[in-house]
């Protein structure tokens, strides 16, 4: 397997992590280190871990044994809104949109606080999803599918995190707007160090530079998305694409 990151590039590493849910084993040691300014994808069949791996970096899913660190600092066991004001952003895999508030409203509450910084990071979501500003004063549960879930990853990318970690953004999704998505997500990878979860194999290709394969709560095997969109028989075996 290709080697992919150095320790001294690392910005966010796991190191055998567990997670119990109830009765369910759902992480059986998870090991792997993302490169900082680079974008990774968790790869894998339905309930292999991977979303659990991000709600388990983001501190939703307590982690029963192993190390989360963060720019080289521990941080497993912090709640999710101390692990996010340190520079990791969520969007999950339903948004995290609040219907009820209009776009500037949802805005408005994610924000930790109103810097140039976050101003233009503002612009530049109007640049990458010109359907928020046209729809600011409009109540997020009245948007499409598609543009409730841009405002689900303007949210996070707006505070200026350092990481931000997208659940399956395409699901559900008509594959014109999967293309829109993916232009978006590669301006947005130039901008901060993306770690995706996307069953929609011609997505992470097109955005990822780095992969992770899971299988059964355990990364199986990892190198370079340009080589992997060539190996059809990994593709068949893990991923059941052939």
């Amino acid at each position: 397997m290709a080697e992919i990151s150095s320790p001294s590039r690392s910005i966010l590493s796991l190191l055998s992590v567990h997670i119990h849910i109830g009765q369910h084993h759902i992480l059986q040691g998870v090991t792997f280190d993302v490169e900082a300014g680079r974008s990774t994808v968790l790869l894998g069949r339905n309930g292999a871990g991977k979303s659990s791996t991000l709600r388990a970096i983001i501190g939703l899913n307590p982690v029963t044994s192993g190390v989360i660190k963060f720019s080289g600092e521990t941080i497993q066991g912090l709640k999710p809104f101390e692990i996010s004001r340190l520079g990791i952003g969520f969007t999950p895999e339903d948004q995290g949109v609040f219907y009820s508030l209009t776009v500037e409203e949802n805005f408005r509450l994610s924000l930790f606080e109103e810097t140039e910084q976050t101003r233009r990071n503002l612009e530049t979501v109007f640049e990458l999803f010109p359907d928020l500003k046209k729809f600011w004063r409009t109540k997020a549960g009245l948007l499409s599918g598609g543009q409730k879930q841009m405002l689900g990853i303007a949210r996070a990318f707006v505070n200026d995190h350092k990481v931000l970690l997208i659940d399956e953004p395409s699901k559900g999704l008509a594959p014109i707007l999967v293309e829109h998505l993916g232009h978006s997500l590669n301006k947005i990878k130039d901008k901060t160090t993306v770690v995706l979860v996307e069953q929609n194999f011609y997505l992470a290709s097109q955005v990822g530079v780095d992969y992770f394969i899971f299988d059964n709560g355990r990364v199986v095997h990892k190198g370079q998305m340009k080589d992997l969109v060539d190996d059809q028989a990994l593709k068949k075996k893990y991923l059941g694409i052939g």
